[in-house]
């Protein structure tokens, strides 16, 4: 039953997911990408769960699992749209493919360096936030748990700004967005779980859906930076994507439901 429990928060974040990088996108590249999130959550919240020991069934559970899915999800497409595919660049204003200053690395040793950096780099700031588990520490909880989720917004954020900023400019608040949402999440996830981890992970998944909600639907008629001055290829989405749009903030309720439901609970 945890299983297909499991199964169902996968398919449910990773809906979530696809429908706002579908509402930003259809217009520009069609729905083709659609299903990609979606498969690649259901893939991974099961064994995330399964590693995890998290309990989709609970109403703690399901919101640590959303949160992890979420960003494991992102991080995996990430990579793959950044090293592993080749795809025309041209439609872009940003390039995807991992790029210095818009000038794109080409495939081959380089490219590959940089990607196992990448990877290493991620895994070594996972080490040291789990690292931190069970040490003595004179700072209060909250602080501890803040300090330690902002640390995947901070990658986040210089990321982007290395991606970005070069090409569109370098933007302060937005800088520090991901870095102060990460960790506010990271403590209210506190609440459910003693895992460092678990909460930062999490906290940084709630984090890009929140900034994803934000510049999706408060701003609908802009488009991504990486489609931005490229013509609209698909103007009969305009009105597709709509019909999307009750899915979209269903799973919002859901999720906003569950937190109620496991603070109600908590402690």
């Amino acid at each position: 039953m945890n299983h297909l429990a499991a199964l169902a928060v996968g398919l449910v974040a990773g809906a979530h997911t696809a429908t706002w990088g579908m509402y930003k996108d259809a217009p520009h590249e069609g729905f083709r990408h659609y299903p990609r999130s979606i498969v690649v959550s259901a893939v991974l919240a099961p064994l995330i769960a399964l590693v995890a020991r998290l309990d989709p069934l609970s109403a703690a559970g399901f919101c640590l699992l959303f949160g992890v899915t979420y960003c494991c999800e992102r991080g995996v497409t990430e990579f793959y749209k950044t090293f592993v595919r080749f795809e025309d660049q041209s439609k872009y204003t940003i390039p995807m493919q991992f790029h210095v200053f818009g000038r794109v690395i080409p495939a081959g040793p380089s490219r590959w360096a940089i990607a196992t950096g990448h990877v290493a780099l991620v895994f070594l700031a996972g080490w040291a936030i789990h690292s931190f588990q069970g040490s003595d520490s004179t700072l209060a909880r909250p602080l501890r748990f803040f300090l330690l989720g902002s640390i995947g917004g901070w990658l986040s954020a210089f990321g982007g700004g290395f991606k970005d900023a070069p090409i569109e400019g370098f933007h302060t608040l937005k800088f520090f967005r991901s870095p102060l949402l990460a960790g506010l999440y990271a403590v209210l996830l506190s609440l459910f779980t003693n895992s460092y981890l678990l909460a930062a992970l999490g906290g940084l998944g709630y984090t890009v859906a929140t900034i994803e909600t934000y510049k999706t639907f408060f701003f609908p008629n802009r488009p991504r930076g990486k489609f931005a001055g490229k013509p609209i290829l698909f103007p009969e989405h305009i009105e597709t994507r709509r019909r999307f749009v009750p899915l979209y903030f269903g799973i919002w309720t859901i999720v906003i439901v569950a937190f109620g439901w496991a603070l109600a609970n908590a402690g």
